[in-house]
């Protein structure tokens, strides 16, 4: 049985009805989630901003829907041709461009993201901000606002990603829809991880349960490996990718990632295509056996399903999830926060960029 070391209490909101459902996850008893927990609980007891416009991914039931997030793309490269950076975006994004037209089935490609197409909009991003430790001079010339919706690339190209996959899916195979939830606070403090830690990553942990807790991603501009396997393809080579950031994850924070999604990792397709994923790491000179490359998902707690939703069964759960998509507060033995805002809020925009560049 897995030791434990504290017990978080989630309450996600209803905006229609202000219904609350509370949701507990148990936190692990390993060398990272220790760190991991003291990290949050600095969040929380320092009241750090909760990003809410990059919360619930994978959610159709989301009225983030896929041309809401289309149409806040346009707005964002609007935004950045009209800046005078020196950069010009000739480029338009919808849902007839960026979703594959046709039937949906298991066999066809209708449905399935244009994935060239979402390549290009996070060439941009990379382009416009540059990387940890060299922003680009694009990014340097812009102001606060700006800056904001370059940042927005990055997040609406990864959000729609979640949600087109969770769109596909429901249509053909309902119990594969990919939901999840990252809580990300603005300027979260980060640490360096230790050899010790590594140890929870590996090939085997891209399989994550329902309700699993992990470590959110890198806070370094770029993909995972997995990532750049999925979106280019078993044939591409590192030195021929769109993307131009390919890195392992070297810090964290007390962010963290919930998988609503079912674990596929005992069916076949899913051992067939980490199966690929191996031979592509070996084609690029990489060792799939080498943890350092952090590959993977380092699990440090897991929601009690039982408590949380009186029930196992991911139908039962997404139910009560797809109606509860507003994080109210989160609450450790430690400390405690309230969030009273929301993305929809008319002055969100504002309060993100008064908080993201507030020493600039």
């Amino acid at each position: 049985m897995t030791q434990l070391i504290d017990q978080i209490t989630m309450i996600l909101k209803d905006d229609r009805s202000g219904d609350l459902l509370p949701v507990y996850i148990n936190v692990h008893n390993n060398s990272l989630s220790r760190k991991w927990l003291t990290a949050l609980n600095e969040l929380i007891k320092n009241n750090y901003h909760l990003e809410k416009n990059y919360c619930f991914l994978g959610f159709t039931e989301s009225t983030r829907n896929a041309g809401y997030i289309m149409n806040q793309v346009n707005h964002s490269i609007s935004a950045i041709n009209l800046a005078g950076l020196g950069y010009q975006i000739d480029d338009y994004f919808s849902v007839d461009n960026t979703i594959v037209p046709g039937e949906i089935t298991e066999e066809s490609l209708g449905g399935t993201l244009v994935h060239d197409k979402l390549n290009r909009l996070h060439r941009y991003f990379e382009d416009l901000q540059g990387v940890s430790g060299s922003m680009s001079p694009f990014y340097d010339k812009a102001d606060n606002t700006i800056r904001w919706h370059i940042r927005q690339l990055n997040l609406l190209c990864h959000e729609y990603e979640s949600l087109v996959l969770s769109m596909r899916k429901a249509v053909h195979a309902p119990e594969w829809r990919r939901p999840s939830q990252l809580m990300c606070w603005l300027h979260a403090p980060r640490f360096v991880l230790d050899e010790e830690d590594y140890e929870l990553f590996g090939i085997d942990t891209i399989n994550r349960p329902l309700g699993g807790v992990f470590v959110g991603v890198n806070k370094a501009v770029g993909k995972h490996h997995y990532e750049v396997f999925q979106d280019e393809g078993r044939d591409s080579r590192i030195g021929e990718l769109t993307t131009t950031t390919l890195r392992g994850q070297t810090e964290a924070a007390g962010d963290f990632d919930i998988e609503w999604a079912n674990n596929p990792g005992e069916y076949h397709w899913q051992q067939t295509k980490l199966t690929e994923f191996k031979e592509w790491l070996i084609a690029n000179k990489f060792d799939p056996d080498d943890k350092t490359l952090t590959i993977g998902h380092p699990q440090v707690g897991q929601v009690d399903l039982a408590r949380s939703f009186n029930s196992a069964d991911y139908r039962d759960i997404w139910a009560l999830l797809g109606n509860h998509l507003n994080v109210y507060s989160i609450e450790t033995s430690d400390s405690k926060a309230t969030y009273n805002y929301n993305w929809s809020d008319k002055n969100y925009t504002d309060q993100q960029v008064k908080i993201i560049y507030k020493n600039r």
